[in-house]
């Protein structure tokens, strides 16, 4: 492989200012998906897109395309990308850098006079945080054809709003169908977003599987009554049960000896005053893990235990499921050409599992697809402590040059 490199001080550059946008009057980057401050973001990445002469396409659930036909020919594309939606209160590097770097990349290997054996694209995915509009990453699970855009676009968001009014208002519905382009092989460049990388020195990760996701609403139902003169034993008690499902999850995960991984991220009482026994507690479960007869063992156990607590506390209990993504395994060709380039430039490179969600996941249903990670320090993310040095920056966005160069050429690692 050739040395090639990006422009290290433009793709910095461009991650400092895509930070910048979508601050609040605190100072907190909120960037929600179809939001006016994301609208802001969308319109400067396609202003680059445009910069960098690339054809712009957006398509119906709001997915926007750079395309690079390098070849002019009617090839399935190299795609490239992420998401620039955040959570709230954000660090900078979550999905940008992704979408950024591929942008990065598409813009050294033009400058260059490289000829591709077929078109590049870079994606930037709708609502992949899932934080206003559920489920989370929307945008690709429509574009893979998990998911009818005409419910997607008619999801109701936690303010009330219909995504796809929103995204008319702020000029992002798109005309193209969902999935007009599919690929011949996604790769998409993030954070690690965990530990891992940090804590064993290696600056390349090489994402050869994702764990597999259930998300679940528990609703419990007790009876509320006077705090004080209520005795223990005539209680039904809606927190007490809700915390003892908690501890259960808990104890169960922390006594396996696999990588299972256990929960509740949202919490609420009825009617919630300090003197009242809680009548209702409604809590999220996220349970996850990389092998898929793992994930079912620990719904089953979960589904067993509440049937067993509902008994115990004379309580009603009620499940909802939300979302389930099993676990996803990435193209191992594509997997070997990630450690090949970070050999080639003298780089350590680990064979990882990825344990959050991410667009690439939704790409792999109809396209062979793999994941490059730089570390996070101290494992943080979904925070403005969110960071990786310009250093690891740099070093993948250029991993990711050089593979993509490895898939534009058919050079491909056995």
């Amino acid at each position: 492989m050739s040395h090639r490199s990006i422009d290290s001080a433009r793709l910095l550059g461009r991650i400092a200012e895509l930070g910048a946008i979508g601050r609040d009057a605190e100072g907190r980057l909120v960037r929600l998906a179809a939001s006016d401050s994301e609208k802001l973001g969308r319109d400067r990445f396609v202003s680059w897109l445009e910069d960098a002469g690339l054809e712009v396409a957006v398509d119906r659930i709001g997915n926007i395309f750079g395309i690079w036909n390098g070849t002019g020919g009617g090839e399935k594309p190299i795609m490239i990308g992420s998401h620039i939606d955040t959570v709230i209160n954000a660090g900078i590097y979550d999905g940008c850098y992704g979408v950024l770097a591929g942008l990065e990349v598409i813009q050294t290997l033009k400058s260059e006079g490289f000829k591709p054996s077929r078109p590049i694209v870079v994606a930037a995915f709708t609502n992949e945080e899932g934080v206003r509009y559920a489920p989370d990453m929307m945008g690709s699970l429509v574009y893979s054809g998990g998911l009818d855009v005409t419910a997607a676009l008619e999801t109701v968001g936690t303010d009330g709003t219909v995504l796809g009014d929103e995204l008319a208002r702020i000029g992002y519905a798109g005309s193209h169908a969902s999935g007009f382009m599919t690929p011949h092989a996604y790769v998409e460049l993030h954070i690690e977003q965990g530990p891992v990388l940090e804590r064993k020195g290696v600056p390349v990760g090489a994402v050869e599987n994702l764990q597999g996701i259930s998300w679940q609403k528990v609703i419990i139902d007790g009876d509320a009554n006077h705090a004080g003169t209520t005795p223990i034993s005539m209680r039904r008690d809606a927190g007490y049960a809700a915390a003892r499902v908690i501890t259960f999850l808990r104890d169960r995960a922390r006594a396996s000896n696999t990588p299972t991984v256990a929960t509740v991220g949202c919490i609420a009482f009825e009617p919630n005053a300090i003197n009242v026994i809680p009548s209702r507690a409604t809590f999220t479960v996220d349970l996850r893990d990389p092998d898929e007869d793992r994930l079912q063992e620990e719904e089953t156990a979960l589904a067993a235990f509440l049937e067993l607590l509902s008994a115990e506390e004379g309580v009603g209990i009620s499940v909802e499921r939300l979302a389930r993504f099993e676990p996803v395994n990435f193209d191992q060709a594509i997997v070997r050409l990630i450690e090949a380039a970070a050999r080639d430039r003298g780089l350590a490179c680990k064979r990882m599992t990825s344990g959050a969600g991410h667009d690439a996941q939704m790409i792999a249903r109809i396209a062979p697809g793999a994941m490059i990670f730089v570390p996070s320090r101290g494992g943080i993310s979904h925070n403005p402590k969110e960071f990786t040095s310009d250093t690891e920056l740099v070093a993948g966005a250029n991993i990711l040059l050089d593979v993509v160069c490895g898939l534009a050429t058919g050079e491909l690692p056995r």
